[in-house]
C-alpha cells in the first residue's frame, strides 16, 4: 500500500492531510432567521468521506446567495478540506454576501479504490445535494469553484466534462493539472502504474486513451465556464505547460479566462504574488457569480 501510494506521489501533487475533529449538525436545526451560521460534517452520500461544511452568511436570499465550493488537493490520495480554511476567512471578508462550501470527497486508495470518475461524481454528489437543500439552506444553487492542485483538477474536469445543467458560472484552479498527456507526466517510468491505480478503466468503455479522458484540457467546449488559472514557473508538481496548454484550448473555445504564471514553485509564492492571486480572484467572482 504504502509502495503504491509513493508511486502516485513521485509524478503527482501531494499535499499533507489532516483531520477535521468538528461534529456533525442537522441543518434543520438552525434558525429560520437568516443569521450567520456554520454547518459542520454535512453528509452528501453515504461514504464516511462524503461530507461538506458549509458557511451560510446573514440576511441570504434563496434569489440572491450563490456559492463558492472549495476543492482541496493531495494527489488525490490524501488531503482533507481543512487544508482549505485559510481561504474561508478571506472569502468571508471580501465576499460576505456568497456562502461557501468547503468540500470532502473519497480518496483514492491503491487496490481498493480509483480516484476517476470517483471524484468527479462525489462533486457531482454534492451540488445535487446543495439544490436539492437550497430552500432549507436559503441559497441559490449557482456555484463557483475553487481548487487547489488536486482539487482544481476535479473542479476543472467537473465543469467540462459533467456540468450539464450549468450550474458551475466560474472555475478557479490554482496549480491544477489540466494534461495528464503532459510528456512531464507521460514519459516517467512509473507513469503506467500510477495511472493504474488512479483511474477505473471499467468506468469509461470503449476509452483506450485514459490519459486524455481524465485531463481537462481535452474536454474543453463552448459551454465551459469561465476560468482563471494561476501556475508557478518553476512547479517541479504540476508543470507549467498545463496551464499554457488549457490556455490555448480555451482560447480556441471561445472561452472568457486568465491565466498568471508567478515565481516560484508548486503554490510557494511570495506575498505579493499571493496578494495579486486574491485581488485576481475577487474580481473574477464579482464578475462572474455576482451576487446583486
Amino acid at each position: 500500500m504504502k509502495t503504491a501510494q509513493r508511486v502516485i506521489s513521485c509524478f503527482l501533487i501531494v499535499f499533507l492531510a489532516s483531520c477535521s475533529k468538528e461534529e456533525a449538525r442537522d441543518f434543520h436545526t438552525f434558525d429560520e432567521a437568516p443569521s450567520a451560521t456554520t454547518l459542520f460534517n454535512m453528509a452528501y452520500g453515504e461514504d464516511e468521506a462524503q461530507t461538506l461544511d458549509i458557511y451560510l452568511p446573514a440576511n441570504r436570499s434563496g434569489s440572491l446567495t450563490k456559492v463558492l465550493v472549495l476543492i482541496h488537493g493531495g494527489g488525490w490520495v490524501q488531503g482533507d478540506k481543512t487544508d482549505m480554511r485559510e481561504y474561508i476567512p478571506m472569502l468571508q471578508r471580501d465576499h460576505p454576501k456568497h456562502a461557501i462550501v468547503n468540500l470532502n470527497y473519497r480518496l483514492a486508495i491503491p487496490n481498493v479504490r480509483t480516484a476517476f470518475p470517483n471524484q468527479f461524481l462525489d462533486l457531482q454528489f454534492a451540488l445535487k445535494f446543495l439544490t436539492g437543500a437550497a430552500a432549507t439552506l436559503e441559497i441559490k444553487p449557482e456555484f463557483g469553484l475553487i481548487g487547489v492542485s488536486a482539487g482544481g483538477h476535479i473542479a476543472l474536469q467537473y465543469d467540462y466534462g459533467y456540468d450539464v445543467k450549468d450550474q458551475v458560472k466560474m472555475v478557479s484552479s490554482i496549480v491544477g493539472p489540466t494534461n495528464l498527456k503532459d510528456p512531464f507526466y507521460a514519459l516517467n517510468p512509473d507513469f503506467i502504474t500510477a495511472m493504474g491505480y488512479l483511474v477505473d478503466g471499467k468506468e469509461y468503455p470503449g476509452v483506450s486513451d485514459l490519459a486524455r479522458a481524465v485531463s481537462p484540457a481535452y474536454l474543453v467546449n463552448m459551454n465551459s465556464s469561465p476560468t482563471i488559472l494561476f501556475y508557478g514557473e518553476n512547479d517541479e508538481l504540476v508543470p507549467v505547460s498545463n496551464g499554457e496548454f488549457l490556455k490555448e484550448r480555451l482560447t480556441a473555445a471561445k472561452i472568457d479566462h486568465q491565466l498568471t504564471i508567478y515565481a516560484g514553485g508548486h503554490g510557494d509564492w511570495k506575498e505579493d504574488s499571493n496578494t495579486d492571486l486574491q485581488l485576481q480572484l475577487n474580481d473574477f467572482i464579482e464578475v462572474h457569480l455576482p451576487v446583486n
